[in-house]
């Protein structure tokens, strides 16, 4: 076969011709077009970028890579040594090699995601989603998906301690036994229970029998990041005196609006909301409908990114806007009783096109359409929003109220009682079940240095955190897939915690440990549960027990939503007692905002070093926190907006001051920020937890206060004459601006179906060999990737690297660009710096037909096999790397170094327990080996494994990539491109499917769908 010497020219021509008319960017420093960006497009691996300041030069590490290569075979090293101790007497129920699923559910807050967790020889390996349970309908996020590396974190708590020395159960056992005497006697007065929230019908008995024992006990539920908010509106808005939780139905929405609310991500029930909005965004033809977003935030959140319309304002704002937003409706003839109590505030502070569209469309749409605010937002935010569905008669269809069962719901006012009473010495005990108020308190109420002074503290967790480091007693806490429990999710429907493992660590469960402290007896969590369910099964209790733990639900368990009506009454005085006007903000006195992290949440993920590695959706930071600002806050501030692509990650360091405290913390400069605000991620800063975590990052709850938990004004900002380096991914797999992303709106789309056809760079389709592979017998995969569906959320992203054992590799090695993601979400902004749109595209191997990473490998360790994989032989790559500078789409991933045994996240090899989070079906790659996305390799001939069995083909839909299976949207789709009956083949004749970079012939087997939006024509021509 000969290569066609005309194809660089036709790559230089194509180049030349390949600018979409939508001109997307990626940074403020592409937007800017500076000369340095240009070298950098000009330069594969830039210098400024890849080297930094290695002392290593590349020549050196080639030459040492090469002497490595060749003593490999002499010494037999490269590979690490495995030992394998088999089972003294395997179980019945387990055949070696064979994985297994069994089904429990993750308690999170008042809600619960129901699960399927796969097994190895008793060894939890991988997370899915149960598709019958409501919560999470097959899909994940990548909290869940990183919970297996949590398990497996060597840095948790593994000892009872005592005044921080090692101690015993039986020491700690006597101890309170002396305790509870004590406090049987007073009725428990000065005894305090600090609690996260739960939802748990064991929990709940439990805490009932606790307050039974000690009825003068003071119960406080904690947590940083919490749906109180949503709670007390509701109870405001409706009259209601049990807590209610709003349960939304989007997928029967056809208009949405958003107030400062991230649902695809950062909400509770994030993944059953992604999955609704985006079920009514599904389009295959255009005779299909789409629903319509609109955004009020002032950051970008995935959701903004997924927005037909977005409208940029700062937090204290969003009250106003929704006060407004009601006097509009009542101007255009919705009866909102309590209208009359806003007469102050005026629709003229805001857009007035965008408001009165934006009304109009909510009227034209009542019973299908929804209003949903944030947690960040105050309660009267949240009871402005009852009271809009409920006139807009929304509740019932698109919202229900569902009554909170069994839980202790949040109240952080309790930490102000807290700190009162230990300042005036009523506190004799306080037990911390999971808080750490130490880290994460507002720092106003001084609970850190409050909690030392009092006599008796025992902190129950899963680490030995700041709050366990002041306490006199610390318990270990086991993680869910080691305990037995019970957990409600949002809709009510009870799952069972099963456990998948035996404690690690010999923790205990935080049944075993709340039934301890009640009646001072160690009983098992299995027996607690069983007896609470007992109940619930009053006859046949074997067979329903078992039939719930095999589902991971009861069926039919889920509690009925209440019809409600709107107390104007009580809502009209609040109104009247308290202002939703925003204070006026400048560059000399900034509006704060604190969000939880988009990857660690509160902070209790800040050890798991895949979060911590996983990019920032919207700044695409890793391993750091960073304060947020506008180009034109920045501006005034005299902090620099672009820079050169050298020293791009170098960033200013500045000084927060805020309320008497003060935070040094990098800035970043965001496109489409609200000006005048500052916005703060928390979680990160964390000192007492583990080594991953420590000196990562900057503490954000060092500003946090109990009169600004979610937002407050007057920050100062001082600049600080230092830089700081944050790795960013942002400029990483640039495509030189071709049409990689295709986009339009749903009237152009009905209008000219055709669109993404005539959007494609036209070339002749020129062959790279003269006789190129055939692939048109047996299975062939392929896989598409619906743009409108994508929220590029990173789920995909964990359980790849969870499903085919991705190291993590510090932030060092991802400022030098050699992270090793096998998925990539790209992120794409267009139009203006200060009100742009956002869209996201996943990227992997796209698996091509003629490979231009095969006909470069001098020792074809990548080749394409008879089912169209573009495969990896890891024995033979020698790490050239010629294969990667010919990739196209720069989706290949090199190890630079062995990251098992020489770790900079871990300070050397990797711990042996973190290992047991492995794919044991998975090759572990070693230093000097290519690798990238195989299309999950592993579970195809596991399929056909099992086909072959049952002496037949494969059927569509039993081949589940990781990526697939985790994706809360369905926005990913894999099969037999040859079988034209399945989902796949059929995806691909749909005139929205294009191929990325098709133009140069390379035959990708993964394809996209192009991204459509649905913008209201009122408010068209300022979106698109």
């Amino acid at each position: 076969m000969k290569r066609i010497p005309e194809l660089r020219e036709l790559l230089n021509e194509l180049d030349e011709t390949s600018s979409p008319k939508k001109k997307y960017w990626r940074s403020l420093e592409q937007y800017a077009d500076t000369p340095e960006f240009k070298e950098y497009l000009a330069s594969e691996f830039p210098d400024g970028i890849s080297d930094l300041k290695d002392p290593i030069s590349r020549r050196k590490f080639l030459s040492i890579m090469g002497a490595s290569i060749a003593l490999a075979g002499l010494a037999s090293c490269r590979r690490p040594v495995e030992k394998i101790v088999p089972y003294v007497k395997p179980p019945e129920e387990i055949t070696p090699g064979i994985a297994q699923q069994y089904a429990t559910v993750m308690p999170f807050g008042l809600t619960a995601y129901g699960l399927l967790v796969t097994s190895h020889e008793g060894r939890p390996t991988k997370i899915e989603g149960n598709k019958y349970h409501p919560s999470s309908l097959g899909g994940t996020n990548f909290f869940m998906q990183a919970e297996i590396l949590s398990l497996y974190d060597p840095d948790r708590s593994q000892k009872i301690l005592k005044n921080g020395n090692e101690s015993s159960w039986a020491e700690f056992s006597d101890y309170w036994s002396n305790q509870s005497i004590s406090f049987r006697s007073t009725q428990g007065e000065g005894l305090i229970l600090v609690a996260m929230p739960f939802s748990s019908p064991t929990m709940a008995r439990l805490l009932s029998e606790f307050k039974s024992i000690y009825p003068k006990a003071k119960i406080i539920s904690y947590e940083a990041v919490c749906d109180e908010n949503s709670l007390e509106g509701l109870k405001l808005a409706t009259g209601s005196l049990e807590p209610l939780q709003p349960v939304y139905s989007l997928r029967q929405a056809k208009v949405i609006l958003s107030l400062d609310s991230d649902f695809c991500q950062k909400e509770s029930e994030s993944v059953s909301l992604s999955r609704g909005f985006i079920d009514g965004r599904r389009v295959e033809s255009q005779n299909d409908e789409m629903n319509r977003l609109y955004v009020v935030e002032s950051s970008f959140s995935i959701t903004g990114g997924m927005a037909d319309h977005r409208l940029k304002l700062r937090p204290s704002e969003i009250g106003a806007f929704t006060a407004a937003l009601i006097l509009e409706l009542t101007k255009q003839g919705l009866s909102i009783p309590i209208s009359e109590a806003l007469s102050s505030y005026s629709s003229h502070s805001f857009d007035q096109k965008w408001i009165s569209s934006l009304a109009k469309d909510l009227l034209a749409n009542k019973g299908n359409s929804v209003v949903i605010a944030g947690r960040e937002q105050n309660k009267l935010v949240h009871a402005l929003t009852a009271a809009i569905n409920i006139a807009l008669e929304n509740n019932g269809k698109t919202v229900k109220y569902i009554p909170i069962a069994d839980a202790l719901t949040p109240e952080c006012s309790g930490l102000e009682e807290l700190s009162t009473l230990i300042e005036s010495g009523k506190v004799e005990t306080v037990l911390l079940f999971g808080t750490n108020p130490a880290y994460d308190a507002p720092q106003n109420l001084r609970l850190k240095e409050l909690l030392k002074k009092v006599n008796h503290t025992v902190h129950c967790g899963y680490y030995n955190d700041e709050t366990a480091s002041i306490s006199k007693w610390h318990l270990p806490i086991a993680h869910f897939l080691e305990m037995w429990g019970d957990a409600r999710s949002a809709d009510g429907t009870l799952g069972i915690i099963q456990p998948l493992i035996e404690p690690l660590y010999g923790s205990k469960t935080t049944v075993e440990l709340l039934n301890f402290f009640t009646k001072v007896e160690l009983r098992s969590g299995y027996e607690l549960v069983r007896d609470t369910w007992k109940s619930k099964f009053p006859e046949d209790f074997e067979n329903q027990w078992r039939r719930t733990l095999h589902d991971g639900i009861l069926q039919n368990s889920s509690l009925m939503p209440l019809a409600v009506a709107a107390a104007n009454e009580n809502l009209t005085a609040a109104l009247q007692a308290q202002s939703l006007r925003p204070i006026d903000a400048s560059a000399s006195s900034l509006e704060i905002s604190f969000k939880p992290s988009t990857t660690l949440y509160d902070g209790r993920y800040s050890n798991n070093a895949w979060l911590q590695e996983l990019p920032d959706p919207v700044t695409k930071i890793t391993w750091d926190n960073a304060a947020l600002i506008s180009e034109k806050t920045a501006q005034d501030l005299g902090i620099r907006t672009v820079y050169s692509l050298s020293d791009y990650q170098k960033r200013e360091m500045i000084r927060i001051s805020f309320q008497g405290e003060e935070l040094d913390i990098p800035v970043w400069v965001t496109p489409g920020h609200a000006d005048n605000t500052i916005t703060l991620s928390l979680g990160y800063g964390r000192s007492e937890v583990g080594r991953v975590s420590e000196g990562v990052g900057f503490n954000s709850y060092l500003l946090r206060r109990s009169d600004a938990l979610n937002f407050g004004y007057g920050a100062k900002v001082t600049k600080l004459g230092s830089t700081y380096l944050l790795a960013s991914t942002q400029h990483e797999g640039d495509m030189h601006d071709r049409p990689v992303v295709i986009e339009s709106t749903l009237d152009d789309y009905r209008k000219n179906p055709s669109f993404v056809e005539e959007a494609q760079i036209k070339a002749p389709k020129v062959q790279l060999w003269e006789k190129p592979y055939k692939h048109d017998e047996g299975y062939q995969w392929g896989m598409v990737i619906d743009l409108n569906a994508c929220t590029g959320c990173n789920a995909c992203a964990i359980a790849c690297q969870s499903e085919n054992n991705i190291p993590v590799v510090g932030k060092e090695q991802v400022s030098r660009t050699r992270q090793m993601h096998w998925i990539r979400i790209d992120r794409y902004f267009s139009g203006d710096v200060e009100n742009p749109q956002m869209v996201t595209q996943p990227v992997g191997c796209q698996h091509c037909e003629n490979a231009p990473c095969e006909s470069v490998c001098p020792v074809a360790a990548t080749v394409h096999d008879e089912e169209g994989l573009n495969s990896m032989v890891y024995n033979r790559c020698v790490g050239t790397r010629y294969c990667a500078n010919n990739c196209p789409y720069k989706v290949r991933r090199f190890n630079y170094f062995n990251y098992a045994t020489d770790s900079q996240v871990w300070g050397g090899e990797m711990p042996e327990l973190v290992k047991m989070a492995q794919n044991p079906e998975v090759t572990v790659r070693f230093r000097g080996v290519m690798e990238k996305c195989t299309y999950c390799t592993q579970r195809i001939e596991t399929a056909k494994i099992n086909a072959k069995n049952n002496a037949r083909s494969l059927v569509d839909g039993e081949v589940v990539t990781a990526c697939q299976q985790a994706c809360p949207t369905q926005a990913i789709v894999f099969g037999n491109i040859n079988d034209a009956t399945s989902k796949v083949a059929q995806l691909k004749q749909l005139n929205r499917e294009y191929k990325m970079l098709a133009e140069i012939n390379v035959k990708p087997r993964t394809s996209y769908l192009a991204k459509l939006r649905n913008p209201n024509p009122e408010l068209e021509k300022a979106t698109v």
